[in-house]
């Protein structure tokens, strides 16, 4: 193990991957106590599962390849950085669309946090790129 050069992010796409686990088995359940075969079933906690699931599955994936890039190619002391950003922010994220009555700030936090580190990666990638 000492000589793969992606250890952060492996480390991170174990637990968002654990996460995003998770988010899938918690809609599996929920639509199987409901009896919800397809869609929502105008149900406003199977919607919201839903969303929080998609949203992982939209942004995890493109995050871990930022991340794996710029681990790969400044080291690992920024992908620390990011990949903490990161799990904290779908952390959060995932909070507010897991447990009903969780306040709105969850969602917008989480949010700002993803964004933050797929920016903060941008940057630092295009920063190699150029320099």
């Amino acid at each position: 193990m000492e000589d793969f050069p992606l250890t952060v992010t492996a480390w991170t796409a174990l637990i968002l991957g654990a996460l995003l686990l998770y988010l899938t088995f918690a809609t599996i359940l929920y639509r199987r106590n409901k009896h919800i075969v397809l869609g929502d079933g105008d149900d406003k906690v199977m919607t919201k599962l839903i969303r929080g699931h998609a949203n992982a599955a939209e942004q995890i994936p493109m995050a871990l390849i930022l991340l794996g890039l710029v681990e790969y190619l400044n080291g690992s002391t920024y992908a620390c950085i990011i990949a903490a950003i990161l799990v904290i922010g779908r952390l959060l994220h995932a909070t507010y669309f897991r447990f009903d009555g969780t306040t709105w700030r969850f969602r917008f936090y989480g949010m700002l946090l993803t964004v933050t580190a797929q920016a903060l990666s941008l940057i630092a990638l295009l920063r190699t790129l150029l320099f």
